[in-house]
């Protein structure tokens, strides 16, 4: 019901557009073709989502999102006086918790976070900083691996692939004991002795 009545509305005000504003609303109708628009404004996503494995596309929606809560912040930040206390210390804060994320290379300034893109995130999760790490060849590989508990973060065994990894978190990624590919990997190096075989 509600949207037969926007739609009469709309038509009653199209019906009231006559000389010029409607040669002018037709001309802008023609230049853009709706179709197109639709497919090239989805192209960039269709494209993360393909490079990084992303399997559910909720995720690019999410970390969409929050690059732009962060945008809005860093707007509202800039808009205080460079010597306001609260604006020191929450950008001080804001720069510290991307940078240990690690989407941004370093926590000196805001232009960094004003500038953070979907795939900042992308390459935080767990998958592709397994290939990044040379623990695979492919992000799809590396999601295969973390699904069937081949991964641990510390002691902790890791089944989810889009898991945002922090720069601390990195260095604590590893094999899990028992897992067949790990020792593959060590029987193929020579390194496998006979405690890694009994495990």
């Amino acid at each position: 019901v509600f949207f037969f009545f926007k739609q009469k509305t709309a038509y009653e005000i199209s019906a009231c557009l006559v000389g010029s504003e409607m040669c002018i609303r037709d001309r802008l109708l023609k230049k853009v073709n709706f179709f197109n628009w639709k497919k090239e404004n989805n192209s960039h996503e269709v494209a993360v989502v393909r490079r990084y494995h992303l399997q559910d596309r909720e995720d690019y929606t999410r970390y969409n999102k929050i690059c732009g809560i962060i945008t809005k912040m860093v707007n509202k930040l800039k808009e205080l006086p460079d010597n306001d206390q609260f604006r020191i210390k929450i950008t001080q804060q804001m720069l510290d918790k991307l940078f240990n994320m690690g989407l941004i290379k370093q926590n000196s300034s805001l232009v960094e976070c004003a500038k953070i893109p979907v795939s900042a995130f992308c390459r935080r999760r767990l998958a592709v900083v397994l290939q990044r790490l040379k623990f695979t060849e492919t992000i799809k590989e590396a999601v295969t691996f973390i699904e069937q508990g081949h991964i641990r973060i510390g002691t902790d065994v890791v089944t989810d692939p889009s898991l945002l990894v922090t720069r601390s978190m990195e260095d604590h990624i590893t094999w899990v004991d028992s897992s067949s590919i790990k020792k593959k990997i060590l029987k193929y190096q020579n390194k496998l002795d006979d405690y890694d075989m009994l495990a």
